[in-house]
């Protein structure tokens, strides 16, 4: 049966309205990692800065501090709604709700290149390039062992894929804790940031924003499979939903939004995890609008943690991941009462 076009309609304006009040916060979030900081930017001040870079003038404080603010903040926001789009798509791929981005060991491939990278070289781009290099190679290798089960339609594949990820992130785990033993002073105190999660050298790139926008329009297009398969894994196939195609581009869209994401920023926790239950819990369990809310959701998430983690102890800066675990583990503790009660 068709749903009537007025309730169609009427739809669609409720899912509008609470995706509008997300971009509505997203912006929010980046005018006020604009104006925060050691110095502080009254709106004149980043009224002025703004025109001055349109204009492609930097020499002013004004446009200095705009410029920098302004690139961390969207490095931040890319970063922060990769991570949540990609723990949408870990839960509806694994069909668990504890799943996050780092489950698969993506992210403990990206940390060993980026640290083979910064033990041994100093250039910004080689250390993006080994941490991108480094998550990928584990997706291949992850869809390498993995791929008869991914390609199938039965749900076992998914207890398979997350044993086989946990057991590829632990050897991960085991390189890094190498390339820590034997990393000299020097370079230590960097790769232990690294690790935690920092934005301090976050800059504007358009790669991340390619990657989120090619994700993003996948998961929409394909909103309603993977609802279907997020309630009904078993009996999807037979309701018409390529389960096995869909599984394969889940994977290798969150492996993608993680690989980008963490070589953007490092490891940082807790988004990917406790954004989507927010997200979820608010707004229900409708792909369609849950994939769009996290992304934005995700991005504000982020860069009010890393404005909170550049000011709370200025000039000193604080790992943004130090800030988000501090922020999400009650949080989520508060959503798994929550849930425990209902």
């Amino acid at each position: 049966m068709s749903m009537p076009a007025g309730a169609s309609a009427t739809s669609r304006g409720r899912g509008l309205l609470p995706l509008g009040a997300l971009a509505l916060l997203a912006l929010a979030s980046v005018l006020f990692a604009c104006a925060a900081g050691s110095v502080r930017l009254a709106p004149g001040e980043m009224g002025a800065g703004l025109a001055a870079l349109l204009r492609g003038d930097r020499a002013g404080m004004a446009a200095t501090l705009l410029g920098l603010r302004l690139s961390r903040a969207l490095s931040g926001f890319a970063t922060g709604a990769m991570l949540a789009l990609a723990g949408v798509m870990m839960q509806a791929l694994l069909r668990n709700p504890l799943a996050d981005p780092y489950v698969l060991g993506v992210s403990g491939g990206a940390s060993v290149g980026a640290l083979a990278a910064m033990l041994f070289f100093d250039a910004l781009w080689v250390i993006d390039a080994a941490a991108f290099g480094g998550a990928l190679a584990v997706a291949l290798l992850l869809f390498a062992l993995a791929h008869r089960d991914l390609r199938g339609g039965m749900d076992a594949s998914a207890p398979l894929l997350l044993l086989t990820g946990v057991i590829v992130g632990a050897g991960c785990g085991a390189l890094v804790t190498l390339l820590l033993s034997i990393a000299p002073d020097s370079r230590l105190r960097g790769m232990v940031f690294w690790m935690i999660g920092d934005l301090s050298g976050g800059q504007a790139r358009w790669l991340p924003w390619l990657a989120l926008g090619v994700a993003l329009a996948y998961a929409l297009r394909r909103a309603r499979d993977i609802n279907v398969l997020a309630l009904h894994a078993g009996g999807a196939e037979a309701l018409g939903v390529p389960v096995g195609r869909l599984r394969r581009g889940l994977f290798f869209c969150a492996a993608l939004l993680t690989a980008g994401a963490v070589s953007n920023a490092g490891s940082i926790g807790f988004v990917g995890l406790v954004v989507p239950h927010a997200c979820r819990f608010a707004l229900g369990p409708d792909h369609r609008l849950l994939l769009p809310a996290s992304a934005l959701a995700g991005g504000a998430f982020l860069v009010l943690a890393d404005t909170l983690a550049r000011t709370v102890l200025a000039p000193q800066q604080l790992p943004v991941g130090v800030i988000t675990a501090l922020i999400g583990a009650p949080v989520f503790l508060l959503q798994l009462h929550r849930l425990g009660r209902r």
